[in-house]
């Protein structure tokens, strides 16, 4: 027997959606399970080969807010997928966030950003950036109240920061590990 959907409920539409499900499992017992749904989403790592460095956005993320009083987090530039291709979108964000014009993006992965709950897939990417690219100051979209603040990190360093268990955001521990993995000369002293 396979698992199903036996019902869907929603209790929040607005930003995300929040739903309980009734399934019934693969044994034949059924169960609720709780759904978040806000659609699809990318995150992107640009990096400087020459310089060695990596843009970077701190920002405050209420939930980390709530959980552990941390009045910004550091992460890669990221966002919801609106309309277009998630490279269009990568591209969209970086630029909102970092004032970075990407040319190039390397695709890492397609992943659940937190399969027990969200439906939330993240396109990942990797993107090399040069100093010219840069075209405004970032800081995010007009109007969202993002408040980012825009942060140039040695490769090593971060790297650094992947090693002792400090970068706390998964998609950017994600990309800093798959940097890691497929350019280790940027990471070479």
């Amino acid at each position: 027997m396979k698992a199903e959907i036996l019902s869907l409920r929603f209790i929040h539409e607005g930003w995300s959606k929040f739903g309980v499900a009734k399934v019934r499992l693969a044994d034949g017992s059924e169960a609720e399970r709780e759904i978040e749904d806000h659609g699809n989403s990318v995150g992107v790592l640009p990096y400087d080969p020459a310089r060695r460095v990596a843009a970077l956005v701190r920002e405050l993320r209420v939930p980390t807010l709530y959980a552990a009083g941390e009045q910004s987090q550091m992460e890669v530039p990221a966002g919801i997928i609106d309309d277009g291709s998630p490279e269009e979108n990568a591209r969209r964000e970086v630029m909102e966030e970092t004032g970075i014009r990407l040319q190039e993006l390397e695709h890492v992965g397609t992943t659940y950003s937190c399969a027990g709950i969200s439906t939330e897939q993240i396109h990942l990417f990797l993107a090399p950036y040069q100093a010219g690219d840069r075209q405004t100051k970032g800081g995010g979209a007009a109007g969202e109240h993002e408040n980012i603040k825009v942060v140039e990190k040695s490769l090593t360093d971060l790297a650094a920061m992947a090693d002792r268990g400090e970068l706390t955001d998964l998609k950017t521990l994600t990309l800093t590990l798959a940097l890691r993995a497929r350019h280790p000369d940027l990471f070479e002293k």
